[in-house]
């Protein structure tokens, strides 16, 4: 369906087939605790083997034909959530359970009594994606008290579960089957290992739906409490990570016999993940979908596969890279880089042996030499002449400053160079008082190279791992992913993402609520606004005027035609004025990232790896310090933490800069720093020294707090061009 399509996450990148399952035989064992019944494993199933089914009827003979059978008759059932309470408390203080178990027993025995629990109108149609028809509260009810009743009565609810599976694999599936999919799925039983065979059959169904079905089931999934959504989110992570490493390995069946296990539960989490997106404001951060787990398996072989086998019915978690930290995401982007950087390297030393020229070991890097005074245009220049080097590792000199870069020189220049682009002086951006943010001047020009450059110096920040202090608002990299690799034909359009009156609050939250009210207002639009669909915007201080269409300016805007005048209006400021200025600096970034992995990631992740975290953990990267001639209970150790801690944040982010390079976190957190604290033995009048190569920074002896706070202070504040090896 159009509709799940337009949702974005449910489907796998590069056209791969969604469900990635193998059709086979149609069980017909007994589904058993083993799986295994008869040593034949139940297989999977895909939308294939219920098409077949539905189109079999067709070639028998009329003879032999059936019927199709109507709907069934839902029974009437009129318990009520208050007359459920009143039985669980009369049961707890009694002892006799009869009549709960009676009610549990005959609710679960099959998909029709389901529905006739929990349905609001036992045979109502509610066919819409809007309204599921579930009474809500009486679910809830019965699945918070279900664990609290005795084992007998919770076995019978998985047995009646188990015989419903059973009972309903046959046949297209009605608007009822997806309900009482809908509330197995709630069910808080599942949460323990001894019930994940029954669990992985239910999530297989369920995965092995329609795509119109799976839309109906994304929008009511969306429509759950926001404490239920989330219950159901973590007992699918916590299945996939329990069947990926259990803790006890006879606790479940070989993994070579349920194969299909995770796959299922992977897709189902994906529903949850699109009724998560659709949701405004989200249910839940997309970063509470991250399974960490993932992290320690061999993702990089799961890359190969889902590049390898893109259009297969091979599963890779990189089919659903929702589920993949970023720590992932970024490790991911390195190892593929590496391997360019490797690649790139290696032709360039076999073509000098070919030629028996003298090998140079410059040629494994792409090697800057810049003078600060002409920082700009020399950056800019020695980019345009080696851009076949992009590739290499980077490596930075200053002409006139001796020191060899082993990663500081690189941080720093990317410091600088980034501090001066933006600059408001400069013109190429336009920084945005109300939205704290940068974005593009739409002056027109000859010559977009240094928008190129901006981009490839964020390529090759993300290439070389390095954190930059840039500023854009989230929209900038959705277009930046508008569309996530390069297309073959030179003419296509890049960067044109769909541009919405949220997107523009991004960017000019004043002109978005002028916008907005335009939209919403009751009087006489035409006289009272007095608009044409003809805007004016200033560049390098002239008045400039656009027509938003053909004739814009004899066009006036009226309550019928508001609508199209907001909607020209936004994508003329966020993509068509600055058309140029943006493609540019798309193809900067991609001349150096130009990697199926950024298929992976999301807007806010490209934003994460190019920015890092400006949130600083002093405390965190306190914990994760490590420690060269000095512990961490010598004294000025001590007081260097109590100093720091104490500092302000422009003076913490000053010490990260000192010491790192920049003044940004790693998408690792600070951790991923390996910040050391070394001792030098010098005298203490001396300043503190650092490294940032190797993110260290040396203290001499001191012996107080306040010489100390002093000393480093001193450092800190003055740390650009001196005192940084």
């Amino acid at each position: 369906m159009s509709g799940l399509r337009s949702v974005g996450l449910l489907l796998p990148v590069k056209r791969l087939d969604y469900f990635g399952l193998p059709c086979e035989q149609r069980p017909r064992g007994k589904l058993t605790g083993s799986l295994c019944h008869h040593g034949r494993e139940l297989p999977p199933i895909c939308n294939d083997v219920r098409q077949k089914h539905r189109l079999s009827i067709d070639t028998l003979p009329p003879e032999l034909k059936a019927p199709f059978p109507l709907d069934p008759i839902i029974p009437l059932r009129t318990k009520t959530t208050k007359e459920f309470q009143e039985d669980m408390d009369r049961a707890t203080q009694s002892g006799d359970w009869r009549e709960v178990r009676d009610f549990y027993l005959t609710t679960f025995e099959s998909f029709i009594e389901i529905n006739a629990a929990f349905k609001r109108e036992a045979n109502g149609l509610f066919n819409t994606i809007e309204d599921s028809g579930v009474n809500a509260k009486f679910v809830n009810a019965v699945y918070d008290t279900l664990l609290g009743t005795p084992q007998d009565i919770q076995k019978s609810v998985l047995k009646g579960i188990i015989n419903s599976l059973l009972r309903e694999w046959k046949g297209p599936r009605t608007k009822d089957d997806l309900r009482a999919y809908f509330i197995l799925l709630q069910n808080p039983q599942y949460s323990s290992t001894n019930t994940y065979v029954i669990y992985a059959h239910l999530l297989r169904q369920i995965a092995a739906l329609s795509e119109a079905d799976h839309h109906f089931l994304v929008h009511w999934l969306k429509r759950l409490s926001a404490r239920r959504f989330r219950q159901l989110v973590e007992r699918l992570l916590q299945f996939i990570s329990t069947r990926l490493f259990p803790g006890d390995p006879d606790e479940l069946p070989p993994l070579s016999k349920c194969s299909w296990w995770i796959p299922s539960a992977t897709k189902v989490l994906s529903l949850f993940n699109a009724a998560n997106s659709v949701s405004s404001p989200p249910i839940m951060p997309f970063t509470d979908f991250y399974n960490i787990t993932l992290d320690h398996i061999d993702f990089m072989e799961e890359y190969r596969i889902w590049q390898n086998h893109g259009n297969s019915n091979r599963f890779s978690f990189c089919q659903f890279p929702f589920i993949l930290s970023t720590v992932v995401k970024k490790a991911i982007i390195q190892k593929d880089s590496e391997q360019q950087m490797i690649s790139q390297a290696r032709q360039s030393l076999v073509s000098k042996v070919s030629r028996r020229q003298r090998v140079d070991m410059n040629l494994l890097f792409l090697n800057i030499k810049v003078r600060r005074a002409q920082l700009l245009s020399d950056s800019l220049d020695e980019l345009t002449r080696k851009r076949c080097d992009l590739k290499k590792k980077l490596r930075v000199t200053f002409v006139g400053e001796a020191g060899l870069d082993m990663g500081g020189l690189t941080k720093e220049w990317f410091l600088l160079l980034v501090r001066q682009i933006f600059h408001t002086d400069y013109g190429m951006f336009t920084y945005m008082k109300d939205s704290r943010c940068h974005w593009f001047s739409s002056w027109k020009c000859d010559n977009y190279s240094e928008f190129q450059l901006v981009g490839t110096l964020m390529g090759l920040a993300v290439y070389n791992s390095i954190a930059l202090d840039i500023h854009f608002p989230l929209y900038c990299y959705r277009k930046l992913l508008s569309p996530p690799t390069v297309p073959c034909d030179q003419n296509a359009f890049v960067g044109m993402a769909t541009a919405t009156l949220e997107d523009l609050q991004q960017v000019m939250p004043e002109l978005a609520h002028g916008l907005g009210e335009l939209l919403s207002y009751e009087g006489n639009v035409e006289e009272d606004f007095y608009l044409t669909f003809q805007i004016s915007q200033e560049e390098m201080g002239i008045m400039k005027s656009y027509n938003l269409k053909p004739g814009g300016d004899k066009i006036p805007v009226t309550k019928q035609n508001r609508k199209e005048y907001v909607q020209l209006y936004v994508d003329f400021l966020l993509n068509k004025s600055i058309y140029k200025q943006f493609a540019a600096f798309y193809h900067g970034f991609h001349s150096v990232c130009a990697s199926d992995a950024l298929m992976l990631l999301r807007p806010e992740e490209v934003e994460m790896l190019v920015c890092g975290s400006p949130e600083l953990d002093m405390s965190a990267l306190q914990k994760a310090a490590q420690y060269e001639g000095y512990s961490k209970a010598d004294t000025t150790v001590r007081c260097f933490w109590e100093v720091v801690l104490a500092f302000t944040l422009e003076l913490q982010k000053k010490l990260l800069h000192f010491a790192t390079g920049s003044d940004r976190v790693p998408v690792g957190g600070m951790a991923d720093l390996n910040f050391k604290i070394s001792k030098i033995d010098v005298p203490t009048d001396w300043l503190p020294v650092s490294h940032t190569c190797f993110n260290q920074i040396c203290l001499p002896p001191y012996r107080t707090r306040k010489e100390l706070k002093h000393k480093l202070t001193i450092a800190i504040s003055n740390a650009e061009g001196f005192g940084l090896e």
